[in-house]
């Protein structure tokens, strides 16, 4: 019903447009990771962003634009639907966004725009487990991405470049149908690890400079690209980032966990149809929830009642700057980790933070959040969290209802695969709200580190990093399964098993866990555990190849040839070309009498193989 009301307001804004001038093609251009000081126009001496600093001449430029979480997907759910996280829920890797969320794509694609969107990796591609519910309102969401495998190409599977995601774009708009367009592009470059394109590669000794200018470079192609064909001019282009990046600040070596600047003051620039107001700087504090409605309104739709953010295009006559409070959250820490979740407000000249132990900054004073004021100013501190907790109770009391959580084993294999820690959809248990992150952040650096290192298969590294982190943080699902399965890669099974049982006890219904620990069991001689443990993961997925295959062997070893015979026959069924598996099912027919079933696989273990569609297992 809600989002039925929805889509009918925004039909009923679509009809109020007609005999009115056209409606503006949108073109949202988000960046992700991108540091607010690295950019030109906000006063970076470095060079790296000459697109995107012709572009703020002839934008409305945002000089105090923030973030409302660390995260990819946190932030782009606040940025596409124009709320904040307590309404809209989600505040993590894999929680789906809610249909009753109002949603700048289903809204302009009501009013009879031609959606599309072009994301540069897999953190928001909705057919994995990490977005779901993101291509809601878009015609065209082109993603397809899949974990790496050791030694793949990263552009190929887990992400591309900003080029290709520019060119992909620009494609579609030669084939688009006709009438307004919203096109979403998403670039994810300057993500970690840092690895520049040769030309950016050479010119910039810190990578990360060399990722920016990247960027800013994939920008100008894009711009380039709408110029010629002429839809540049009288559109409406947003260029923001999701959050930036610690690089080191405050001890946080990338993002996720802290609210400071340098992860939650972004680059925002609006450039307004036939570039009106162009130039002029907005010093006033706004936020990444003011992106829809701002689109809305200079497309001429109303926003609906439940966006909590306010269109900027009142900032843009000249009146006063007036300050907007700015909200921030992080429940990384909380739900991966078993610490205290962070909340921070932003209001005047200070930012106040809430964690068991509260901070406050002067930001005019004092801009690298150096010295903490809690103690000193308790009036000021306070205050703030009072209007922070009033503000998070009114957005929480008109969300929509949550959605139960799971351990969701998908989630924590591609998260990994970026070098994030996960839940796996659901929080840590623990005392979430006596640790301090500001005491743990050395943890998240090596997990990070840790999980990168084994991604690129260089276990010998990875192995004492995830070894101190389940020292340090038990509790961590991540640290757990993945040291267990380094060890299972080393073949070093009798180490591999403490870590793969925390996982498992965790995470039961990950049929590849189960699997590894049915392996390192067989491995050990355990023959009774590792048919537990493989049975189990059948039961969770019963086309699992390897499980299948090995708890046929082990039966079969053991003469129980009828239990082990449905077992290497669906291994057979799932990989027809497996000469292992016909072999070891021909001997199970064999010793059931079957001799004509034997003979016939054992023929087609002969047969040169066939072709067959590549697999992930």
């Amino acid at each position: 019903m809600r989002r039925a009301a929805l889509v009918t307001l925004a039909l009923l804004g679509a009809a109020a447009r007609i005999g009115a001038a056209a409606p503006p093609d949108v073109v949202l251009v988000t960046l992700d990771t991108v540091r607010a000081d690295r950019m030109g126009f906000l006063g970076s001496p470095r060079g790296l962003t000459p697109n995107l600093d012709a572009l703020a001449k002839e934008s409305l430029v945002f000089e105090r634009a923030s973030s409302q979480a660390p995260l990819t997907t946190v932030s782009h759910a606040t940025i596409l639907s124009g709320t904040y996280p307590p309404f809209h829920t989600v505040q993590d890797f894999g929680l789906r966004l809610p249909a009753s969320v109002p949603y700048l794509p289903d809204l302009l694609k009501a009013s009879g725009y031609r959606t599309a969107a072009f994301v540069g990796s897999l953190i928001l591609d909705p057919k994995g487990p990490i977005a779901p519910g993101f291509d809601r309102g878009f015609e065209v969401y082109d993603a397809g991405f899949h974990r790496r495998p050791p030694g793949a190409d990263p552009y190929r599977t887990k992400e591309r470049r900003g080029a290709e995601v520019v060119a992909r774009a620009l494609r579609w708009l030669d084939q688009r149908p006709p009438g307004p367009l919203f096109l979403w592009v998403h670039l994810y470059d300057a993500h970690d690890p840092y690895d520049p394109p040769a030309p950016f590669a050479a010119r910039f000794k810190d990578s990360y400079d060399g990722e920016i200018a990247a960027v800013d470079a994939a920008v100008g192609d894009l711009l380039a690209g709408l110029r010629a064909r002429r839809l540049l001019g009288d559109a409406l282009v947003v260029v923001a980032s999701d959050h930036g990046e610690g690089l080191g600040d405050h001890g946080e070596a990338t993002h996720g966990v802290f609210l400071y600047d340098a992860t939650i003051h972004v680059p925002l620039l609006v450039r307004r149809p036939r570039a009106q107001d162009g130039g002029r700087r907005i010093a006033a504090r706004v936020s990444l929830a003011d992106v829809a409605p701002t689109v809305l309104a200079e497309a001429g739709i109303a926003a609906p009642p439940a966006m909590q953010g306010r269109s900027l295009l009142g900032l843009a006559g000249g009146g006063p700057d007036l300050d907007r409070p700015s909200y921030a959250e992080s429940e990384y820490p909380r739900r991966v980790f078993g610490w205290s979740a962070l909340f921070s407000w932003r209001a005047e000249r200070f930012v106040f933070v809430q964690a068991p132990r509260p901070e406050l900054y002067d930001l005019r004073a004092d801009p690298g959040a150096t010295r903490n004021l809690a103690v000193e100013r308790p009036a000021v501190a306070q205050g703030m969290a009072a209007q922070m907790e009033a503000a998070r109770r009114a957005w929480a009391g008109q969300a929509p209802a949550a959605l139960p959580t799971a351990v969701d084993p998908g989630l924590v294999e591609r998260l990994a695969s970026l070098g994030y820690a996960s839940g796996g959809g659901a929080p840590v248990p623990g005392d979430a709200a006596g640790v301090d992150a500001k005491d743990k952040i050395g943890v998240t650096n090596l997990l990070h580190d840790a999980s990168l290192a084994a991604e690129d298969g260089r276990l010998e590294q990875a192995i004492p990093l995830f070894e101190r982190v389940v020292a340090t943080d038990p509790q961590v699902l991540n640290a757990q399964l993945e040291l267990g399965l380094a060890l299972a890669r080393r073949q070093e099974w009798s180490r591999a098993l403490a870590p793969l049982r925390a996982a498992v006890a965790r995470m039961p219904d990950f049929a590849d866990a189960r699997f590894t620990l049915g392996l390192a069991y067989a491995s050990v001689g355990q023959a009774v555990e590792a048919v537990r443990e493989l049975e189990a993961a059948l039961v969770r997925e019963p086309r699992h190849y390897p499980a299948n295959l090995l708890l046929g062997r082990i039966l079969s070893e053991r003469g129980e040839a009828a239990r082990a015979l449905p077992r290497l026959e669906r291994a057979v069924e799932a990989r027809p070309d497996s000469a292992e598996a016909r072999s070891l099912l021909a001997d199970v027919y064999e010793r059931l009498g079957r001799t004509s079933d034997a003979a016939r696989e054992r023929a087609r273990v002969r047969e040169p193989p066939r072709a067959r569609p590549p697999s992930n297992r």
